[in-house]
Order: C-alpha cells, then structure tokens, then sequence
C-alpha cells in the first residue's frame, strides 16, 4: 500500500485534540426553569345573607317644646339640665299669686250664683201655686220661671270660670309631657313667660326606644327588587327586616333593632328613600342626631360567591379582573363583576364558577399562559354581605 494512505500517529494525536477543543466551545442547553408557587382557592358557592349598609343620623321619636301656657314671671327651675325626666315631673314654677286671686274671685262670683239661683228657685216656685188661683198673672209667672232659668245659666258660667281660674292655676307648675331626657333651661328665673305668646322652656326627647333614620337610592331598591323577582335572591322570611347599628366609632351596638318603614317620597333633588329602623335604647347611650350607619338584613343569596380582596386586580379602565389556575398548572385572566364586601372578602356577582381555582397569593409574579405550582388554601368566608 501507498506511503500516501498511511495513518501517521502523529497527526491523528493533532486532530484528537481539536476535536476536544471543538467540543469544550460548544455553547450548553440552557437550565431547566422551575414553575412559580402560588397559592389558590377553590370557589364554593355558601348561602349569604345580604346586607345594606347605609349612613344615617340618630332620631328621637318623640320631642316635647315645654312652653308656659300662662303668663307670669319664673321662680324656680325644678329640674337639673341634661337629667332624665318622667312624664307629670315638675320643671319650671311660675309666680301663682295671681292665679289664686282669679281662683279666690271666681269661687266668690259662684256663691253669688248659687244664692241668685236660690232665691229665684223659689220665687218660681211660689208662683206656679199662685197662678193656679188666679193670684198672679200668667205673666209673672212665666217671668219668674225665665229668672230661674236664668239663674241655673249663671250658675254654669261661674262654675266654668272657676274651672278656668284653676287650670290657670295649675299651669303656673310647668309639668314634663312626656318621658324622656331634657335639655337646658330656654329662660332663667325672673323671666316673664307667656305674654302674648306661648313661651319656649325647654326641649324633652324621649330616648327609648330610638330611631335611626337611613337614606338608600332608588336605583338599590330596584335593582334588589328586580334580583328577588327574577329569583337570584331569597326573601328572609316573613319578619321584620333585621338591623344592625354601627356607632360613630365603628363599633356594633350590642342590640338588634328592626326596618319599621321606607319612606315612600322620593328626594327630587338626591334621589334618595328614607327608611326608618328601630333599636332599643334601655341605658340611653344613643343620643339624637348621632352620626351613624345601619346594616339591613334585606335577602339571602343561597348560591353565593366571595373571594379575598387581594385576588383582585384591575385593569387601566377599573375592570376587576382575577387569576384563574386551570388542573394543568395553567394561568388565565377573567374578568368579574364585583358587588358589595364580607369584611376582606368580595362579593362576586358573576364571572366565576363553583369548582374554579383563583390565585389569591403570588398573583404579581405570575402572568397569563405561565405555568405555576398550585397550593390549596382554606377560605375564611364570613355570610353577611356589606354594600355601600
């Protein structure tokens, strides 16, 4: 065999060794990416009471103007301001000198009545015995009859002065109208009250029970009238609408009050209804016009949906918007309409399904079409909507 065809060590040693280097410069496969842990949790439809919450003030439901119905100077305030009073109490004492006088006047005038009454009494009576002998005339008879008649009038007019002369009297000792708690004193003492007008003393507001007076739009009504028509909603029975007061402070007041009545004039210029709730005030901690909101119990949604408020995302245009993991470990986006809140929970009014996974954790790492690992978590759902 040819020279020219020999293998020669040498030069196979040299390409053995460029092959090396050749393979040592090829780029490596890139790592394998792990998929992001998220967490999720499993949409269960629970039934929901649905509640309204609405803003409202404090209302008495009864308030008494104390006035003077007679005319006189004020000696005494009775009463100590900002005190709890109980209808018949005495507030205010009016000077009743004069108010005796008119009593003492009008006692006399009636004695003088009697003693007119009684003479004529019988004068009518000696002449109905001496007409019946032709002793008198039938004229003076008749006359003596018309003086006793006369008299018995005169008689009832002073009785009723009397009466008047006493109820004056008794109006000089101002008394409370009704239960409830009393605000300062409108005059002092020495004040002249009653003349020519009746004469403010001072404001009573009964306090138990009290009212809560709430405004709600139109537009609410309807739209929960319409859900409960077309069946997506359960009536609460046949009781009263239960209610739930929140004071200034946020803080629940212990006990439930109930809806008495909606308005039915609607505010032209708000587009409001005015509903009314009462709640028993035994201790008198809830005075009138606080500032105060209410939770009406108005139907049950037996099928109801709620997700954390931190699976929400929105979009430029404010569409709520959450992360749905599908059995595969896939991400995809759904759009959801949202309604009112269970403490840190939405209300979801549609865009999910039972059984549906929504990313609740991890949702700013992940993207729709990604892969993720998926980890179950439990939900806290609470069963009272709140809408504002």
């Amino acid at each position: 065999m040819s020279s020219r065809f020999s293998l020669n060590p040498r030069r196979l040693l040299l390409c053995a060794g460029l092959a090396a280097l050749t393979a040592c410069g090829a780029p490596s496969a890139p790592p394998q990416t792990l998929s992001p842990r998220v967490s999720v949790e499993t949409v269960r439809p629970q039934p929901l009471t649905l509640t309204t919450e609405l803003n409202g003030r404090l209302v008495s439901p009864r308030t008494a103007e104390v006035r003077a119905r007679v005319a006189g100077i004020v000696l005494q305030r009775v009463y100590r301001e900002g005190s709890d009073v109980k209808q018949g109490d005495v507030l205010f004492r009016i000077d009743p000198a004069p108010f005796r006088a008119d009593v003492d006047s009008a006692e006399a005038a009636l004695r003088k009545a009697d003693a007119n009454l009684y003479q004529t009494r019988l004068q009518a009576g000696r002449y109905a015995e001496l007409v019946k002998i032709q002793a008198v005339s039938r004229q003076d008879a008749e006359n003596a009859q018309a003086a006793h008649l006369q008299a018995e009038a005169d008689v009832a007019a002073a009785r009723a002065a009397l009466k008047r002369a006493r109820l004056n009297l008794d109006y000089a000792t101002v008394t409370a109208p009704i239960a409830g708690r009393i605000g300062k004193a409108l005059v002092t003492e020495g004040a002249l009250v009653g003349q020519g007008d009746t004469t403010a003393l001072a404001i009573i507001q009964q306090l138990e029970p009290i009212y809560a007076d709430v405004s709600q739009s139109t537009r609410q009504i309807s739209d929960l009238r319409r859900a409960l028509q077309q069946g997506q909603l359960q009536q609460i029975g046949q009781r009263q609408i239960s209610a739930t007061l929140l004071q200034e402070d946020g803080t629940p007041y212990p006990l439930k009050g109930e809806l008495l009545f909606s308005d039915l004039t609607v505010d032209q210029s708000t587009g409001q209804i005015t509903l009314r709730s009462q709640f028993p005030n035994p201790q008198h901690e809830l005075l009138p016009g606080s500032f105060i909101r209410v939770q009406l119990d108005q139907a049950r949604n037996a099928q109801g949906i709620t997700i954390p408020q931190k699976a929400v995302q929105r979009d430029a245009a404010g569409k709520a918007n959450v992360m749905i993991v599908d059995a595969d470990g896939n991400v995809a986006e759904r759009s959801v309409e949202l309604g009112g809140v269970v403490h840190d929970r939405w209300i979801v009014d549609s865009g999910l399904n039972a059984g549906d996974r929504v990313l609740v954790a991890g949702v700013q790492h992940v993207q729709p079409g990604m892969q993720v690992q998926a980890e179950e978590v439990t939900a806290q759902v609470a069963t009272t909507q709140e809408s504002h």
